[in-house]
């Protein structure tokens, strides 16, 4: 059974954003073997989608922003799933379909954009994304720009 829970970055715990920071470099700094700057001073503006098991152990997170902040729309970003307890089991398509619903929640029907790991793309175009961009690297990991138009 998942928990999840969103808040502002103020509203975080120390224990929540260890957690958070912890399991962004799992993944994107260890897992992916990418050196990068993940505190980039937007987290402050962002809204932190978080889910944990039972236990309180965080398994997936987001964080959503409103249009005009990183980008003209709205976006998701920084989707990541835990590799110990998090994959394989639905977690990510229930992580994006609860993060698409936060963003119409908090910033009403607005087109969503993101910046998606290429081979991403069947996943995320599952969830009604476009791609609207050629593949350009970030960080030396091949991207694209997807978009989810208003239903």
């Amino acid at each position: 059974m998942m928990n999840w829970k969103i808040k502002v970055f103020d509203a975080l715990t120390v224990q929540e954003l260890y957690e958070i920071l912890r399991l962004r470099s799992e993944v994107f700094v260890v897992e992916q073997n990418c050196v990068y700057q993940d505190l980039d001073n937007a987290d402050q503006k962002a809204l932190h989608l978080m889910g944990t098991d039972d236990e309180g152990n965080l398994l997936a997170y987001t964080r959503l922003f409103a249009p005009g902040i990183q980008y003209t729309e709205a976006s998701i970003g920084r989707v990541v799933t835990s590799p110990k307890h998090g994959r394989g089991k639905g977690i990510g398509k229930e992580l994006m379909e609860r993060s698409i619903a936060a963003v119409e929640q908090h910033f009403g029907m607005v087109p969503i954009m993101i910046g998606a790991q290429q081979y991403l793309h069947r996943f995320y175009s599952s969830l009604g994304f476009k791609q609207v961009s050629d593949m350009y690297l970030e960080d030396g990991i091949p991207h694209i720009k997807m978009r989810r138009e208003v239903d």
